[in-house]
């Protein structure tokens, strides 16, 4: 069997990595399945009355599509982003807010290429735990990104589409192109073969079906489901880009649709199927996407809502403009929520990968109106790390954002003394 198993993989070794199989159980190391982290930014702050629950219950009009989901995700409070305030650095919350993020860092205000901010929380881990998987760490984004060029008030462009910071310097580009993801993912790693199999539209399955086949044969049929299961939803994953690609129409880049491929969520559901699928092979454990950047003018006219997101989030308290960022705050978490059934739905060890998961779903801004950066709208998701959801969990006042990834950081086996401006880990996630 375990012969077997290392003539699959040796034909499989440079394109797939291969969900838990049981059937292997006896022959392999036995060991814990693996905590996987990741960051979702949603743009722009929300209609707090809307957004943030009332009391204890962790279920709000705009996490409605949650509700089949509380008791897999805690809503947090009072967690703040203090160096994401202007500081004495006048206007730029949008910049800030995007590039304090993750790193908790004060932004130097420069649209120049004297970048400087800090490291964030998914490169700290990547570069302790990283080594551990083909990818160390993935970024994604529906935007595609600008690394220079002035964006908000006088920062550079690469505060305004970057999350992620290898260094104080240098920013983690994330990747907008469905296409892109999955060869970072499951490519060869031959820039050329990959290109030549594009050229003759071919799957990447392809290259190893008949080993799968043979392979198969050798599995017990929960096994065999799981096997055909996996490789069905990569190819589905697959064919999915490369309709987007073959249908989509080349437009001057200034009236392209921001949807594209298809529709927006069309998008956002093929990047979070591309996570679900690195954190299934185990090809990756470490992720963030940015659904957008803060200060989109993004509309939403599958919403009905024409006006651009930004604009709207400086809503003056007008009740239709407060209305229409409540449909946009429900879109997302709507988006999220159908995130979090994928995982829930995808076997892992003795569970499944929601179970070894941790997400955390929030913005950089309160209440866009105010470019409030104190009580952000966050969301900690997934059971992985031991953490117990399904509540309303409240900090004391003042308590900054990174002490949450302290805490992160611990539960997904590295080692930091401090995350930009952490004073202490966050153990009420316990």
């Amino acid at each position: 069997m375990i012969n077997q198993r290392r003539k699959f993989l040796k034909g499989l070794a440079t394109t797939l990595a291969l969900p838990s199989l049981p059937s292997f159980a006896e022959a392999l190391p036995k060991v814990a399945s693996p905590n996987r982290v990741a960051f979702v930014y949603i743009p722009n702050g929300v209609n707090v009355d809307e957004w943030y629950p009332k009391g204890n219950d962790n279920i709000s009009n705009s996490l409605e599509g949650l509700s089949d989901l509380r008791k897999h995700y805690s809503v947090l409070r009072n967690l703040d982003h203090d160096k994401a305030a202007p500081n004495g650095d006048g206007a730029g919350d949008h910049a800030r807010a995007n590039a304090t993020f993750l790193t908790g860092c004060q932004a130097k205000k420069t649209a120049g290429s004297d970048i400087s901010l800090g490291q964030s929380v998914d490169q700290i881990l990547a570069s302790q735990i990283g080594y551990q998987t083909r990818v160390p760490s993935l970024e994604l984004s529906t935007d595609e990104g600008r690394s220079s060029g002035r964006c908000d008030s006088g920062y550079s462009c690469a505060y305004v589409y970057n999350l992620s910071w290898r260094n104080k310097n240098t920013p983690m580009p994330a990747e907008s192109s469905p296409r892109k993801v999955f060869e970072k993912l499951f490519g060869s790693g031959d820039v050329k073969q990959d290109m030549a199999r594009r050229a003759r539209q071919k799957s990447i399955l392809d290259f190893v079906s008949e080993d799968a086949k043979r392979f198969n044969r050798r599995l017990d049929a929960s096994d065999r489901g799981k096997m055909d299961q996996y490789l069905t939803s990569v190819r589905e994953i697959e064919r999915r880009i490369e309709n987007a690609e073959n249908f989509r129409i080349e437009t001057p880049e200034e009236s392209r649709p921001q949807g594209a491929p298809g529709t927006y969520q069309e998008h956002i559901r093929m990047m979070y199927e591309m996570m679900l699928l690195g954190f299934q092979t185990d090809t990756t454990r470490i992720a963030s996407f940015m659904l957008a950047h803060d200060g989109s003018g993004r509309n939403f006219p599958d919403l009905g809502i024409n006006d651009g997101h930004h604009v709207l989030s400086h809503h003056k308290g007008k009740v239709e403009n407060l209305t229409k960022i409540a449909k946009i705050d429900r879109f997302y978490a709507d988006q999220f929520a159908w995130f979090l059934k994928r995982l829930r739905e995808t076997p892992d060890g003795n569970g499944n990968l929601l179970d070894n998961s941790m997400i955390v779903y929030g913005g950089g801004i309160a209440d866009g109106n105010r470019h409030s950066h104190r009580d952000l709208p966050v969301i900690l998701a997934g059971h992985g790390g031991g953490i117990r959801q399904g509540r309303v969990i409240k900090a004391n006042e003042g308590t900054p954002m990174t002490n949450l990834y302290l805490s992160l950081i611990d539960r997904m086996g590295g080692r930091a003394d401090r995350v930009g401006d952490s004073n202490g880990k966050f153990e009420m996630i316990s």
